[in-house]
């Protein structure tokens, strides 16, 4: 990455691999929270100059180091500092809504030296979609700055009038303070001695005038005994694979850095750096890949969509009553209502996507009192499906963007030219999406099966049957006998678009499929056209919108993947499922700290490793929670409280020979066991099963030894 990115809760901080925040920098460095830099410049210099990076690191999760030394410095002919005399070590972190930096610096030099350490600062309270370049708007202005004895504050008042703040304070006296924001500090050092200096940047919203502020070692405490109280509370998993052991390891670390409450339960944000907000399809597949880790994480995206649903009419923001939201703001832009995301409604997939989780959580746990909870939201949800997402009638759930900043194409594949016919035309809406169809019957089904434990049987049978009519006309509509496929939507007049897209593998999971059709499909979504080698491509190699490059015509996204790999698990093809698993493990020891990314291009293995895709949202949740969904996958584990019983028939990739797992929670229990490869069997030895249910496989099973 040519950025580094930290962030707890709604505070995070990107900047350059030096550590750097430069203005008019193109990625928009800054610390951010509520959609408003809170700091635009942030740069550190020595003696004037800017260092020289020696390494720059954020592998760790929670904290990100950088070391620096100085250039040679020289005036007039005179030594003024040898070059790499001072090691200059940046540690930050955040926590408690305050970035800390610990500056250390280190002299090597033989003798005492002197040298100044400057901070250059500034902020412009800029709204992140003015920063983005998508928008502009009438805006508030700033206010004085304020300087302290060793503090400086910056203010500004939004055309929200919400009153924003930054104050940056420091520990050591400074030797000079410039109110524009510059703070520099005199230092003499002897041969290996070292001294260090604590910044603290505190953003502040309203009338916000706390003035304690924690240490950074007390910060940093707290900060890091979250983090073990996150991996205590989550399933473990080892395995003799060391590419997937990573990739797990990082995987739940990143979706831990995601995390946000927002007031209703900690829920994974969509991902950094521009998606650090509640995304209605983005959080609820990150929830859901996440089931067998941490269950409560779907607990809290679920109350949290919950409390943003849909209660108008209100073609501004494409909202309707019971629909999930698409994305909310809290910028200055969407506070004046200049932008319609306050929240934004322009999604067609997270009100199904909603009842799945909620289906799958309950599956998880046996939690019905919650589905009790969520009644007038399901209530919600399914009219909406019905009334307002179908408004002809004809059982297919459709998009039409009405606001006039919304978003035009509204699957996950959101950019504008990702619905294409054969022909190369772009299709008009409404449109019709394949795997919506597939998530709505599923939504229907599960939900069914919820109402037969609360004694509902009119409401259970009444779903069941309007889900038996879709998947009737789903697949006579759909259906493209030509090319043995499902097209990937319906246009305006309901004329198949044709293209050969990823969409239809997220059907596998909706079991709406028949035999010869879901055999048809996984055959073609591993053949040579749509497998690169490391993923699944989102458009077939040679449709006429096929572009390896794009964000969606021939890319590959491993959450895409992910979904497809679950319905291939659940459908029994574990062959192909483990063929799609081992391409994304192979490329995932190509990127930077073992992290999938977004998205990357989707050219052929043959090139020796992947292509990154230029803009690539990393960490990004449904991408981490992607190696949480393969474990899932290789396991075939599909518990279902509500029926006492846990099928599990695992089947492990190449080159793992064992697979562990433990305390997963499944029902008011949790499950540890053990998976081995033993000559030509696969053995399942059960460590601890506080379930009480009945676990269902064609493997062996025996009670673990040792």
């Amino acid at each position: 990455m040519d950025y580094r990115v930290i962030k707890e809760n709604d505070l995070f901080l990107l900047t350059d691999p030096a550590g750097n925040i430069n203005e008019k920098h193109q990625y928009g460095l800054g610390l951010y929270m509520k959609d408003t830099r809170f700091l635009s410049k942030f740069r550190l210099k020595i003696n004037n100059a800017d260092p020289v990076l020696l390494s720059s690191s954020a592998e760790e999760n929670l904290l990100a180091t950088i070391l620096l030394t100085n250039p040679h410095m020289e005036k007039e002919g005179e030594l003024v500092l040898w070059r790499e005399s001072i090691e200059i070590e940046r540690k930050r972190f955040i926590y408690g809504g305050v970035f800390y930096e610990k500056i250390k610096l280190k002299s090597y030099f033989p003798k005492k030296i002197a040298f100044t350490l400057s901070i250059q600062a500034d902020v412009d309270f800029n709204d992140m979609f003015i920063v983005r370049g998508f928008q502009t708007g009438n805006v508030g202005k700033r206010m004085r700055q304020i300087k302290g004895e060793s503090s400086l504050t910056y203010t500004y008042k939004g055309a929200d009038d919400i009153k924003r703040a930054t104050r940056i304070r420091w520990d050591k006296k400074a030797s000079y303070v410039d109110e524009q924001g510059e703070v520099t500090f005199s230092f003499e050092l002897n041969h290996q001695e070292e001294e260090e200096i604590t910044l603290m940047v505190e953003p502040k919203m309203g009338e916000d005038t706390n003035e304690d502020v924690l240490s950074a070692g007390e910060a940093f405490n707290l900060l890091s005994q979250s983090y073990k109280e996150w991996e205590k509370s989550s399933t473990k998993v080892t395995t003799d694979h060391p590419t997937m052991q990573r990739l797990i390891t990082r995987g739940l670390n990143d979706l831990r850095v995601l995390l946000t409450d927002v007031g209703f339960g900690v829920f994974p944000v969509a991902g950094l750096p521009w998606f650090g907000v509640p995304f209605g399809r983005d959080s609820l597949i990150a929830a859901l890949q996440m089931l067998a880790f941490n269950p409560e994480v779907a607990k809290g995206t679920l109350r949290t969509m919950a409390a943003y649903q849909g209660t108008a009419n209100d073609p501004w923001r494409d909202e309707q009553p019971g629909k999930i939201m698409h994305e909310i703001r809290y910028g200055e832009l969407a506070n004046t209502n200049q932008i319609p995301f306050t929240p934004y409604y322009g999604t067609i997939d997270a009100t199904p996507l909603f009842l799945i989780l909620l289906t799958e959580y309950v599956k998880w746990t046996g939690d019905l009192k919650f589905v009790q909870e969520m009644q007038m939201t399901i209530d919600g949800a399914l009219t909406w499906i019905n009334e307002y997402g179908d408004q002809d009638g004809d059982l297919f759930l459709e998009y039409h963007q009405e606001s006039s900043k919304g978003i035009a194409n509204q699957g996950w594949k959101d950019s504008g030219d990702s619905v294409v016919h054969r022909s190369g035309e772009y299709a008009k809406t409404p449109i019709a999406l394949v795997e919506v169809q597939g998530y709505v019957y599923q939504a229907k089904m599960g939900i069914a099966s919820l109402y037969d434990k609360l004694n509902k049987t009119n409401e259970a049978n009444n779903l069941r049957e309007e889900a038996k009519q879709l998947r009737k006309k789903f697949n006579e509509a759909f259906w493209m006998d030509d090319v043995s496929f499902y097209a990937i939507a319906l246009d305006e007049h309901k004329h198949q678009v044709g293209t050969v897209t990823s969409n239809p593998g997220h059907v596998l999971l909706a079991e709406m499929m028949d035999e010869e059709k879901l055999n048809k499909v996984a055959e073609r979504l591993i053949s040579e056209s749509m497998f690169s080698g490391y993923g699944i491509r989102t458009m077939a190699e040679g449709e006429a919108g096929y572009n390896p490059m794009s964000y969606h015509d021939g890319s590959i996204w491993p959450h895409d993947n992910s979904l497809i790999v679950l319905g291939l698990s659940k459908a029994n093809k574990q062959t192909e499922a483990n063929k799609i698993i081992k391409g994304l493990v192979d490329a995932a020891g190509h990127f930077e700290y073992d992290r999938l990314p977004e998205l990357f291009c989707g050219y052929s293995n043959n090139l020796g490793k992947p292509v990154e895709y230029p803009v690539a949202c990393s960490p990004q949740a449904w991408a981490a929670g992607t190696p949480l969904a393969f474990v899932q996958a290789i396991l075939r584990l599909f518990p279902d409280s509500t029926a006492g019983i846990i099928q599990i028939n695992p089947l492990l990739i190449d080159d793992m020979n064992e697979i562990s797992v433990e305390n997963l929670v499944i029902g008011s229990g949790k499950l540890s066991l053990t998976v081995k490869k033993e000559e030509s069997e696969t053995i399942i030895y059960v460590k601890e099963n506080t379930t009480k249910y009945e676990l269902l496989s064609q493997c062996k099973v025996r009670a673990h030894v040792g």
